[in-house]
């Protein structure tokens, strides 16, 4: 390919070595194999990354778990007697396993089918194209490093005793309380799961709301939210350090004073790009913030040889932005289609209860970057609710619009069912959708969706 000429194609052991078994690793391995070319990956634990291990699936599993509680006294509002229930954790874990074995397996089997050599061991780059991997040397025409994050701690003393996102989904037993550090969308969501299976939940961070980077109103509602699912929430307040007392409980010391105890504490401050020892900087690969790996438009590294797409280049740490962005490499690289991946209107969402899901610009994006913004909102009890009385499950909705060219810039939802309904929106908004054509599409009744549809009065 262009830029590099040390050497012909024919003089590596392959086209393409992918480090790391992930979303984007997989997808760039079985693509760049389908154009053709010759593809190795290498996996040092299992096949899936953080989304199919330790992130998305399993998350949204105990999500699905922890929404039993409300929906069986939500039941009693419809005339249903549920009767007594019991919970019981390690049933949970144990189907969750076979769960994550199975999709593992299959992203296995996804690789083996595409023709691509599995190297079940961890890899490092020893030159721009040679890889060390199970204690032997292979060369490739390009590497690409996928290798994903990985929880990150703050560093205070005391900090060893507390878990994070990765030991949550393995606990032998349930904390009857617990302390959730952070105030992203991993800290709210396993605040709200844990909840539901009924441990008690304080929440803190250092900031006044949760949820940075989201809309305000977004952010309002959730903390809300929060508040009325009786999680205890302690903001602008950060450990100094966490004591371990006899018995196992902790202690936690707070900055100014003050000191309080759970049976467990849970860091979910954040993630960091999974680059240490890789041997990224002896290459000479740029590496940016936390040890991010610098990448341009097309997912390349300042080493011409090397790329990188996912979590490991700290751009868009989601899953189909992992998948979308290892396919365009392999287009560009091993099909002949150049095309820069598209990091504009991704649509999000936060697993909460009530979940979130947003795309497009927030108010004060919007508000920053053009003159005339109009603002549409509104807030309902949905329907469901209207019998059950339940306070903790208001529905927001939320249009940002540019005042001159009527174009939808963002839409925000807090409320059941909001992650499917905004990937549908996501489309429209992709597309250049004006209020006028929300306006002018009927709704379905009754459902919570049309009110995308019906929303007339600007509120701002």
């Amino acid at each position: 390919m262009a830029g590099d000429t040390l050497r012909a194609m024919a003089d590596f052991d392959y086209d393409l070595f992918v480090i790391g078994g992930g979303s984007g690793g997989v997808r760039a391995a079985r693509i760049a194999a389908g154009h053709g070319a010759r593809v190795a990956l290498a996996e040092e634990y299992r096949y899936g990354g953080t989304c199919v291990i330790r992130g998305c699936v399993p998350k949204k599993l105990f999500v699905y778990a922890s929404h039993f509680a409300d929906d069986f006294r939500d039941a009693e509002a419809y005339g249903w007697r549920v009767g007594a229930t019991q919970f019981d954790w390690p049933t949970l874990v144990a189907a969750k396993d076979r769960e994550i074995d199975r999709l593992s397996a299959i992203y296995a089997g996804l690789l083996d089918r595409a023709g691509v050599t599995r190297f079940d061991a961890r890899a490092r780059l020893a030159d721009p194209h040679t890889v060390e991997v199970g204690g032997r040397r292979v060369t490739a025409r390009i590497i690409l490093v996928a290798t994903g994050g990985t929880p990150w701690k703050p560093s205070v003393p005391g900090v060893e005793y507390a878990l994070t996102s990765n030991e949550m989904f393995h606990l032998p037993s349930l904390p009857r309380t617990i302390l959730v550090v952070g105030g992203g969308y991993i800290a709210v969501e396993f605040a709200c799961i844990l909840s539901g299976f009924g441990v008690a939940v304080t929440l803190m961070y250092r900031r006044d709301k949760v949820l940075r980077g989201f809309d305000d109103d977004v952010r309002d509602a959730v903390q809300d939210h929060l508040a009325a699912r009786g999680i205890e929430l302690r903001m602008n307040a950060n450990i100094e350090r966490i004591e371990r007392l006899e018995g196992g409980r902790l202690r936690m010391h707070l900055d100014g004073g003050g000191a309080f105890e759970r049976d467990a504490v849970l860091c979910a401050t954040g993630r960091r790009p999974n680059t240490d020892d890789l041997g990224l900087r002896e290459c000479g690969v740029d590496l940016g913030p936390h040890g991010a790996i610098v990448v341009d438009e097309m997912s390349r590294t300042s080493v011409p040889s090397i790329y990188a797409v996912g979590d490991v280049t700290d751009r868009i740490n989601l899953t189909p932005v992992a998948l979308h962005e290892g396919h365009a490499f392999a287009d560009s690289v091993f099909g002949g289609k150049p095309r820069p991946v598209d990091h504009e209107c991704v649509p999000s969402a936060v697993f909460s209860q009530p979940p979130v899901a947003t795309v497009g610009l927030t108010e004060a994006q919007a508000r920053d970057r053009y003159p005339n913004v109009h603002i549409y909102r509104s807030r309902f009890t949905p329907l469901k609710h209207t019998l059950t009385g339940r306070g903790d499950h208001k529905t927001l909705m939320k249009l940002v619009v540019d005042g001159d060219s009527d174009r939808v810039l963002g839409a925000h939802m807090v409320g059941d069912d909001a992650p499917e309904i905004i990937q549908c929106i996501a489309i429209a908004v992709k597309m250049g959708a004006t209020k006028a054509d929300f306006d002018r599409t009927i709704g379905i009744h009754p459902t919570s969706a049309e009110e995308w549809v019906t929303m007339r009065t600007r509120v701002a």
